[in-house]
């Protein structure tokens, strides 16, 4: 019984060791193809939205705007507003990320994007969808774009990552939401007021652009 024991644990190390290797070389393969990306922004928003509706129309606007300026506009490079954020920034001849995650079944990379990553694992995904970009757009969407919105937030309040930048699209969608952290969480004291100043719902491409835009040149 010790035996067995002590054999299933060798595998189970053995097996986590080749883990560590592949979140290594994911690593080291989207430091290659990114490092040298310039200004970024990252766009997340919902893998449902339908290319007739008015956020994947929206999406692609403001990619577009972005990328006419330089800017790489970065997705996770599936379908929905993923797809109307590369297809924006590849109809402007700019930089186009789409970081893909491989999931059975489920989502497949557009043909957008004209600089293409594919992750195994979510978390290494996550950190570049990240990692350099200087400002980031929520587009609606659902529990992954709400995951991607705090962690985003949280890095910034924490300073593990940048302050920057981080713009809502859509006052319809968002201001319930806004209006809950700024009346539950701050009113209780789980977070502080400063916590809320990257933040700014915005509807209008032009002033989405402007805004970060204005962020940026006050740095340099």
């Amino acid at each position: 019984m010790e035996d067995s024991r002590i054999i299933e644990d060798f595998k189970l190390m053995i097996k986590d060791a080749w883990r560590l290797q592949t979140f290594l070389a994911e690593s080291v393969n989207a430091i290659n193809k990114l490092h040298d990306l310039g200004r970024a922004v990252t766009i997340f928003g919902s893998a449902r939205s339908d290319p007739r509706s008015r956020d994947y129309r929206s999406a692609r606007q403001i990619a577009g705007l972005f990328a006419a300026n330089n800017y790489a506009v970065v997705s996770g490079g599936g379908g929905g507003i993923m797809e109307a954020a590369n297809r924006g920034a590849t109809e402007k001849k700019g930089k186009s990320v789409g970081l893909n995650i491989i999931l059975p079944n489920e989502q497949a990379p557009n043909k957008y994007s004209n600089i293409k990553l594919d992750f195994k694992y979510f978390f290494i995904r996550k950190v570049f969808l990240v990692r350099y970009s200087d400002a980031f757009i929520i587009m609606p969407g659902g529990f992954g774009t709400l995951d991607e919105l705090f962690e985003v937030l949280t890095l910034i309040q924490t300073g593990r990552g940048k302050t920057c930048p981080v713009v809502l699209v859509g006052t319809e969608f968002w201001s319930g939401l806004v209006e809950w952290i700024r009346t539950v969480m701050l009113k209780h004291k789980k977070i502080s007021p400063q916590d809320m100043g990257c933040i700014q719902i915005l509807d209008k491409a032009e002033d989405i652009f402007r805004f970060i835009h204005d962020c940026q040149s006050l740095k340099n």
